[in-house]
């Protein structure tokens, strides 16, 4: 999960991911769509592997990427039970202030 956080912190690999979410794309089919180096988005898609989210496949001496659905359900999982958290307290503390601005008491 931690590797995963750290993997899409990071605003490139987001869109990277973004990008093979729907379709498998090779390394310089992603790297069209930025203004690093081959490199660059070569190093970011290994992270992406590393964490999970992406699959990679040879054809050839071309790497192909996939996102991983899979690899994201539990980054998923953990951000919905976070904010769900988060928000359901958000929503009782609003209760609360409306209520005190109103006169009423709990």
């Amino acid at each position: 999960m931690e590797t995963a956080l750290k993997a899409i912190a990071e605003p490139n690999r987001r869109r990277m991911l973004r990008l093979v979410w729907d379709a498998e794309l090779s390394a310089g089919e992603i790297a069209s769509h930025f203004d690093v180096t081959q490199p660059a988005v070569s190093q970011h898609l290994k992270v992406l592997k590393e964490a999970g989210l992406v699959d990679e496949r040879r054809n050839g001496t071309r790497r192909l990427y996939r996102a991983r659905p899979e690899g994201l359900a539990e980054l998923k999982a953990f951000l919905d039970d976070f904010w769900g958290d988060r928000l359901d307290a958000l929503k009782r503390e609003a209760e609360r202030e409306e209520r005190k601005k109103h006169g009423k008491r709990n």
